[in-house]
C-alpha cells in the first residue's frame, strides 16, 4: 500500500480527480501548481506534502499570506498530527518553531532564507496556500523571493485560486525550479446558483442550464424601469422612485433587516453581506440590531455570550466601554455580526469562531473576509457592484466577483451555493451575467527588488549571480515571454500602415495625414476636456453634499422636471460624503456624489421632529405631507446632463483644424479621404506602443544595479577586489524588514534615535512603520523634547534619501507619517485605549480600534528589529523595553 493509500483510507470522504493528481505528483516528488476554485478543496494537497514529510523523517513548511489563516491551518494540524509534531511562527507569535512541521507566514520564511536558518535543515516540501497571492501590489514579491532563494532539493507546492495563465505560471515555475505539475479544476465541488434580487423577489440570473440572462428578469426590471419616471436622476447605488396614487412604492429597496428575512423565507441562511466599507458593515449590524429580529433560540444566544466573554477576558473594562462592546456583544448573541479590518482582533476572531459553529447567521464584511480563512457560508449577498478604493468608485472586476461569491457552499452541508446580487437603479443584469460568467483572471507579478532584498541577495549569492537570479523572476518572464508576439503584431501593423498609405493620393498624402492627426487629437482633446469636467463635477457635488445639514432641502435634476429632497441625516466623512435624504415622492436612503450628473440646489429648510431623523424610514409620510403644505422654490428645469466648457486647448485645435487646407475640399471627398487617414494614424499609434514594448526595457537587473551603486555611495556595500560586497552596516541593512528599510537603517546609523526613552523610541519609530488611512484635521504633535528633535531629524534624513534616490532614478522611499507618534508614545507608557484613539485624532489619523491595534503591531515589529540591529546597548535595551511595555491590553489580545 502506498503512503497516499493509507492517507485516503483515513479520511472520512472520497478525493476528486485533481486532488488525486495532486497528491500522486507530490509522492513521486514533483513540484505542484493546483489551480482551483475557492472551497474546491485544494488544501487537502497541501496536507498530504504534510503527511508524506512526517512519514520521511524530514520537514514541512506550511506558508500562509496572513496570520488568521496561519492560525487557522495551525489547529488544524494539530488536530490530525497532534501538537510535538506542529508549530506556528506569525512574526508575533512563535509556538514550536523546532517543530516537523511549521505553519508560518510568507514573510517568515522570507527572513529564514536571507538569514541562513538552521530551522531549513531537513526542509523538502515547502506549501504555499494561495500562491496567487504573489500578484499582491504590496507584499506580492516575497513570494518570488522565497521561489527564487529556496534550495533546489526543495519541492514547492502552489495552491492557488484559478487563473487565466496557470501555464504560463507553471512554465516559470518549471524554469525555476524544475519538473513542476499544472494542475487545474474549474469544478465547484457545491454549484452555485447565481440570483438576483428585485424588491422582495429573488429571480434566477440565468434561463436554466444556459448562460443567457433570465427573461422574466429582465422584463420585471423594464416593467419598473418604465413606470418609476424618477428613477433616472440617482443612477449609482439606489434611486430616487416615484409612489403610485394608492401610496404604495413601486420599487423600493429593503432594509437590511427584511432582506434578511427574505433570506430566511427561502432557507439561505447563514449568509455573507459583502459591504465595501468598514463604516458600511457596522451600519448594516446597528440597523439589525435595531430592528430586534433575532436568528438564534435563548440557548445559542446563552453560548454566544458566553464564547464572547472568554474571548475578551483580559481587556479592561474602560476599554471595552470604548468599543461599544455591549452593544457589539447584544447583536452577536441575536446571530448577526459584522467583519472587518478595522475590528479589534479578539473581536474579529470571535465572530469567526461564531459563524464556523453555525452560531451566528448573517455577517456583514468587507472584501478582505474573502481572502482565505475559511468561512464559507450558503450565501453571499452583494449590495453593489462597484466600490469606493479610496479616490473614485470603480466596478467589480470578474476576478474580485468570482472571489467574493466563491465563499458561497459549505463542502459536506450544501448542496447548493447561492450568490444573490441586489438589483438598484441602472444596474444591468447582462453586465452582472458577464461577472459571474467570468471564472478566471490573470496572475500578474509585481516583483521588483528593494533595499533590503538587494543586500540579502548579493550576501548570500553574490552580484552576477544575484543578477540572474533577478532575470529568472516571474516578473522578467512575464515580460520576455511576450515579446514574440509583439514583434509578429507590429509586423501586421506595419503592413496595414503600409496598405493605408497606398489609398491616399500621393501628391496630398501628408496633408491628409496631418488634417487625420489634428482631428484625432481634438477627439482626445475634447474626451479630457469632458473626463476633466465630470471630475470636477463630483468634486463640487461631493462639497455640496458634505456641507448639507439636517432639514435643508434640496433640488435635483429629474427627468421631466426637479425633484425635491430633504436632508434627514448629514454627511459623516467629507470624502465620499452620503447624507440621507427623502424625497418628496417618500423614497428615503443614502445618496452619493455618483449618482449626480450635476450638484444639487439648496432650496429652503424644513423642520424635522427627532423621530424623523432617528428613523427616517419609518416616516416618509411626515416629510412627504410636509412637501405638500410648504412651498419651496423649486426650479423649473435643472440639466440633466454635465455642464461643460471647452478648454483653451479645444478651442484651439477647432481653430486649427476649420484653417486646414483638406477642410476647404468638398465634404465628401475630405471625410473619405479623413476615415482613411484617421486609420492611419491609429495603426501609427498601435505601432508606437508595441515599439516601446519590444524595445529593451529598463530590467530588473538594471534597477538592482543603481542600488547597489546607491548602497556603496551609504557604505552599505563596498567594492572589494572589483566585487560589490556587502560591509558590516549592510549586515545591518539585511535584517530591517520594513517599507521604509534604508531610511530606518540611516537612522540607526547616524544615532538620531539613540537618546530616546522606550516610550519616545516607540512614538519615532512608528513615523517609519505607519500608514494613516483616514486623516482628520489635526497636526501632529509630540510629548518631549527629545521625541521633536529626533522626529524632525528623522524627516530630514528623508529629504537628503529622497535626493539621492532621485539621483540614481530609484523610487523615492515612503514620506515618515508622524500622526500616530503621540498615540503609540502614549500607549507605550500606559495610557488606555481611548486617550490614545483621541491622541491619534488629535494628530491627524482617524483610527478604529483595528487599526490602533495593527498599527502599534507594525511598530512592534520594527522595535524587534531596532533590538537586533541598533548600534549600543542603549538602543536596542530600550527597544526591548518598549515592545514589551506595547504588548498589553487589546494588543496581546486575540493576535
Amino acid at each position: 500500500m502506498t503512503h497516499l493509500d493509507e492517507f485516503i483510507s483515513g479520511l472520512d470522504f472520497a478525493l476528486d480527480d485533481f486532488q488525486i493528481a495532486g497528491c500522486k505528483a507530490v509522492e513521486a516528488d514533483h513540484g505542484v501548481l493546483v489551480c482551483a476554485p475557492t472551497g474546491a478543496g485544494k488544501t487537502i494537497v497541501g496536507e498530504f506534502a504534510v503527511s508524506v514529510a512526517l512519514s520521511r523523517g524530514t520537514k514541512c513548511f506550511y506558508t500562509t499570506p496572513i496570520k488568521a489563516l496561519s492560525n487557522q491551518k495551525y489547529h488544524d494540524l494539530v488536530a490530525v498530527h497532534g501538537e510535538e509534531a506542529v508549530g506556528l511562527l506569525t512574526g508575533d507569535v512563535s509556538i514550536n518553531s523546532n517543530a516537523e512541521v511549521v505553519v508560518m507566514t510568507t514573510e517568515v520564511l522570507r527572513n529564514m532564507i536571507y538569514a541562513g536558518s538552521h530551522t531549513l535543515d531537513r526542509l523538502t516540501h515547502v506549501v504555499m496556500d494561495e500562491i496567487h497571492f504573489l500578484g499582491d501590489r504590496d507584499r506580492g514579491a516575497v513570494w518570488e523571493e522565497i521561489i527564487l532563494n529556496l534550495d533546489e532539493s526543495v519541492n514547492v507546492i502552489g495552491l492557488s485560486a484559478t487563473v487565466s495563465n496557470s501555464e504560463q505560471f507553471g512554465d516559470w515555475l518549471s524554469a525555476v525550479r524544475g519538473d513542476t505539475e499544472v494542475i487545474v479544476t474549474d469544478h465547484r465541488p457545491v454549484p452555485l446558483d447565481q440570483w438576483m434580487m428585485v424588491g422582495r423577489k429573488i429571480y434566477p440570473l440565468f434561463e436554466p442550464g444556459s448562460d443567457v440572462v433570465n427573461d422574466e428578469l429582465e422584463r420585471r426590471i423594464e416593467r419598473i424601469e418604465s413606470t418609476d419616471t424618477s428613477g433616472e436622476d440617482y443612477r449609482q447605488g439606489r434611486g430616487f422612485r416615484a409612489r403610485s396614487d394608492n401610496g404604495g412604492d413601486k420599487y423600493r429597496p429593503l432594509g437590511r433587516p427584511e432582506v434578511v428575512q427574505v433570506l430566511e423565507g427561502r432557507n439561505m441562511l447563514p449568509a455573507i453581506f459583502f459591504i465595501f466599507s468598514r463604516a458600511g458593515c457596522d451600519g448594516a449590524l446597528a440597523q439589525c440590531h435595531r430592528s430586534r429580529k433575532v436568528l438564534t433560540t435563548q440557548e445559542e444566544g446563552e453560548e454566544i455570550k458566553r464564547i464572547i466573554d472568554e474571548g475578551v477576558e483580559g481587556i479592561p473594562e474602560e476599554d471595552l466601554e470604548v468599543l461599544r462592546f455591549r452593544q457589539w456583544r447584544s447583536a452577536l448573541s441575536r446571530g448577526f455580526a459584522a467583519h472587518h479590518a478595522g475590528m479589534l482582533p479578539a473581536f474579529r476572531h470571535i465572530v469567526e469562531e461564531l459563524f464556523v459553529k453555525g452560531l451566528v447567521r448573517v455577517v456583514f464584511a468587507t472584501e478582505t473576509l474573502a481572502l482565505g480563512i475559511n468561512m464559507p457560508a450558503r450565501s453571499v449577498v452583494l449590495e453593489k457592484l462597484v466600490k469606493f478604493n479610496g479616490e473614485a468608485h470603480v466596478d467589480l472586476t470578474p476576478g474580485q466577483y468570482t472571489q467574493l461569491t466563491g465563499r458561497a457552499g459549505r463542502r459536506g452541508i450544501d448542496v447548493m451555493g447561492n450568490a444573490v446580487v441586489q438589483w438598484a437603479p441602472a444596474m444591468d443584469p447582462r453586465a452582472v451575467a458577464g461577472l459571474a460568467s467570468t471564472r478566471m483572471y490573470p496572475l500578474l507579478s509585481t516583483f521588483e527588488p528593494g533595499y533590503n532584498m538587494a543586500v540579502n541577495l548579493l550576501n548570500m549569492n553574490g552580484f552576477e549571480a544575484s543578477l540572474r537570479l533577478l532575470e529568472k523572476s516571474f516578473a522578467q518572464y512575464q515580460t520576455d515571454g511576450s515579446v514574440v508576439d509583439d514583434v509578429r503584431q507590429m509586423e501586421r501593423v506595419e503592413d496595414r500602415i503600409a496598405q493605408l498609405r497606398s489609398q491616399l493620393p500621393p501628391e496630398d498624402a501628408e496633408e491628409v495625414m496631418e488634417y487625420a492627426r489634428l482631428r484625432r487629437e481634438l477627439s482626445d482633446e475634447e474626451r479630457e476636456s469632458r473626463r476633466h469636467s465630470v471630475e470636477q463635477r463630483s468634486m463640487e457635488t461631493s462639497a455640496v453634499l458634505s456641507k448639507l445639514q439636517v432639514g435643508e432641502v434640496i433640488a435635483v435634476a429629474g427627468r421631466k422636471k426637479p425633484i425635491l429632497a430633504v436632508v434627514v441625516t448629514p454627511a459623516n466623512q467629507t470624502r465620499d460624503p452620503r447624507p440621507w435624504v427623502t424625497t418628496e415622492s417618500g423614497w428615503s436612503g443614502r445618496i452619493d456624489a455618483s449618482g449626480f450628473q450635476n450638484p444639487p440646489i439648496v432650496v429652503g429648510r424644513m423642520r424635522l421632529p427627532r423621530n424623523v431623523t432617528h428613523h427616517p424610514r419609518k416616516n416618509t409620510k411626515f416629510v412627504v405631507d410636509s412637501f405638500r403644505r410648504q412651498r419651496f422654490d423649486r426650479p423649473k428645469k435643472m440639466k440633466t446632463t454635465p455642464r461643460a466648457r471647452d478648454s483653451k486647448k479645444v478651442v484651439a485645435l477647432r481653430r486649427q483644424l476649420r484653417d486646414h487646407p483638406v477642410h476647404a475640399w468638398p465634404a465628401r471627398e475630405r471625410e473619405e479621404m479623413a476615415r482613411i487617414g484617421e486609420k492611419f494614424t491609429r495603426a501609427e499609434r498601435d505601432l508606437a506602443r508595441l515599439q516601446k514594448k519590444v524595445t529593451p526595457s529598463d530590467t530588473l537587473g538594471k534597477h538592482f544595479e543603481r542600488i547597489i551603486n546607491l548602497l556603496t555611495e551609504m557604505d552599505y556595500v563596498e567594492i572589494s577586489s572589483g566585487e560589490p560586497e556587502v560591509t558590516d552596516e549592510g549586515e545591518r541593512l539585511a535584517k530591517i524588514h520594513n517599507v521604509s528599510d534604508l531610511l530606518v537603517a540611516q537612522c540607526l546609523k547616524r544615532g538620531i534615535w539613540d537618546e530616546l526613552d522606550p516610550a519616545e523610541l516607540a512614538g519615532v519609530a512608528s513615523l517609519c512603520a505607519f500608514e494613516a488611512r483616514k486623516t482628520t484635521g489635526g497636526e501632529p504633535t509630540a510629548p518631549t523634547d527629545p521625541m521633536v528633535d529626533a522626529m524632525n531629524a528623522t524627516e530630514r534624513l528623508w529629504t537628503q534619501l529622497a535626493a539621492d534616490e532621485k539621483r540614481h532614478r530609484l523610487p523615492v522611499s515612503k514620506e515618515p507619517e508622524a500622526q500616530f507618534a503621540l498615540a503609540m508614545h502614549q500607549w507605550t507608557a500606559g495610557a488606555p485605549l481611548g486617550y490614545c484613539l483621541a491622541a491619534a485624532a488629535e494628530s491627524g489619523a482617524e483610527l478604529t480600534a483595528g487599526d490602533f491595534v495593527r498599527s502599534v503591531l507594525q511598530v512592534i515589529d520594527l522595535l524587534e528589529q531596532v533590538a537586533k540591529t541598533g548600534y549600543t546597548d542603549e538602543i536596542r535595551r530600550n527597544a526591548r523595553r518598549a515592545v514589551d511595555s506595547a504588548r498589553r491590553g487589546v494588543v496581546a489580545i486575540g493576535t
